[in-house]
């Protein structure tokens, strides 16, 4: 039924259970995983109009990439003995966007997302990367709580 998923991933506990369900359910399926994070890079105007702004942007941008890198490497260890295939990637952008295009570039058949990311005021609300994804993608979407 599923042959790929895509599973986001952000460090978050909605992520890792998200990870999980997704082991389950692509075991049972026999299904290819892809794992992404996506990092949003700063995208502050005022920075750039300082003297250096833009040398900050990169290192900024720099680390970013780096704790994704790390996240993935976390992601790795969860995902341990999966008996399929399991692809990681590390994209730059806004996470709902590249989250959908990444689904249709790899020809996902389906999303596992968690439904709260790292951000504070998702507290109270369905986070709004996991309800953009449910709302706009074009596989079915899975959303765990």
């Amino acid at each position: 039924m599923f042959k790929k998923i895509l599973v986001p991933v952000d460090g978050s506990e909605g992520s890792w259970r998200a990870l999980a369900d997704a082991l389950e359910i692509g075991g049972k399926f026999g299904s290819e995983l892809v794992i992404v994070n996506v990092i949003q890079p700063f995208n502050n105007a005022a920075l750039l109009a300082m003297p250096g702004g833009s040398v900050i942007l990169d290192r900024d941008n720099t680390e970013l990439e780096e704790i994704g890198n790390h996240i993935l490497e976390m992601a790795k260890e969860k995902v341990g003995s999966y008996p399929n295939k399991v692809g990681y990637l590390v994209e730059v952008g806004h996470p709902s966007e590249r989250i959908i295009a990444i689904a249709g570039k790899a020809e996902c058949d389906a999303i596992i997302i968690g439904s709260r990311g790292l951000s504070g005021i998702a507290e109270f609300f369905l986070g709004s990367v996991s309800s953009k994804v449910a709302q706009y993608a074009n596989v079915p979407v899975l959303i765990t709580k």
